[in-house]
């Protein structure tokens, strides 16, 4: 990182879009591969990684120095064992949609790979990183985090696997995530009923802001921000829509969509986005020649023929996903590189 810049890596949430992300961020590692100086992973070149669901699994991994490339295989290879076994109708009635099991195991398997075997604990990431969850216990939203700053300490000990399944526990998809862990002094403690933190930050960029600002003290023209989105459908319903019925069967059963889950998620990423632009560029972008910080955002506007569930199981609907990722960065690939990694 050459210059004085905070630089922050912030990755929505999306279930398995989260191949979008995963492949963009491949496609610039296979660029860095190139450099002389050894720093060919994302890790090597952000302050902050912060991702939420499908994005605070990408982010702890690469926090790890885990490539994009094995991220997005593990995805794809997978996909049909962690989505493929969707519960009936009925069945979904009283229970979750999916078993995690073999997710869960997937992605322990893999942070150890790179921990010598071990289950790798949140103080041990090579780069600092801040992931969303819903707590039901305590009945509010909360955020993992390294021990950037002195008083984080609560974090630390929690297995990351453990993170990566609290923070993807998406409602309706999984089941609230539960599990116990023995601390760095012995102790066993709960690490129980957390959700997936989309409920409340699935566009995570505005918690990587204010953790620059407030715990690395940083100024915000200080700052310089990628923001990686999963792609996104405007929900429209126009005022002469001949639509009469509006209750559950549309919202949650229709086409066999989640529409109301969708709707939260996607409105919450876009509230951010807002608000983002507005920090940066002020009202109505009156200052945009004078930006306040570097700030990019990579998403991709989806039509009917890309559009694909979070749990999509088919393999070939997501690698047609993910080649989105690709027209998004032959377009604009060669300015996040500059304005981010060089």
């Amino acid at each position: 990182m050459s210059n004085n810049k905070f630089k922050i890596l912030s990755i929505d949430g999306g279930g398995i879009k989260g191949v979008f992300p995963a492949f963009y961020l491949a496609l610039i590692e296979q660029e860095l591969s190139k450099r002389s100086d050894g720093k060919t992973k994302i890790k090597d070149h952000f302050h902050l990684i912060t991702g939420t669901s499908t994005g605070g699994i990408i982010a702890l991994a690469l926090s790890f120095g885990i490539p994009a490339k094995e991220i997005y295989d593990l995805y794809l290879k997978n996909a049909e064992n962690i989505f493929g076994k969707k519960r009936g109708f009925f069945g979904r009635l009283r229970h979750s949609s999916h078993d995690r099991e073999f997710l869960e195991e997937l992605v322990r398997n893999k942070f150890k790979e790179y921990f010598k075997g071990e289950d790798p604990r949140i103080k041990d990431c090579l780069t600092n990183v801040a992931i969303p969850i819903y707590d039901l216990i305590k009945g509010n939203p909360s955020v993992i985090k390294t021990p950037y700053h002195p008083n984080f300490k609560r974090d630390l000990h929690i297995p990351i696997y453990q993170v990566a399944m609290a923070t993807s526990a998406a409602p309706t998809y999984f089941d609230p995530y539960s599990s116990d862990y023995i601390d760095l002094d012995g102790m066993e403690r709960p690490f129980r009923n957390k959700v997936d933190g989309g409920m409340m930050a699935n566009n995570p960029t505005i918690i990587g802001l204010l953790e620059a600002i407030k715990a690395f003290s940083k100024e915000i023209n200080d700052l310089e921000i990628l923001s990686l989105g999963t792609g996104y459908k405007k929900f429209t319903e126009g005022s002469d829509s001949k639509r009469k019925k509006w209750g559950l069967i549309y919202w949650m059963v229709k086409n066999d969509r989640k529409r109301l889950i969708e709707l939260f998620m996607q409105s919450q990423s876009q509230l951010v986005e807002n608000y983002i632009s507005l920090l940066q560029q002020g009202i109505d972008k009156t200052e945009q020649d004078n930006p306040n910080f570097v700030y990019d955002r990579v998403n991709v506007l989806l039509c009917e023929d890309d559009l694909i569930e979070m749990d999509e199981s088919d393999s070939n609907r997501i690698k047609n996903f993910a080649e989105l990722a690709m027209a998004e960065y032959h377009e604009r690939g060669s300015s996040i590189l500059k304005n981010h990694f060089y």
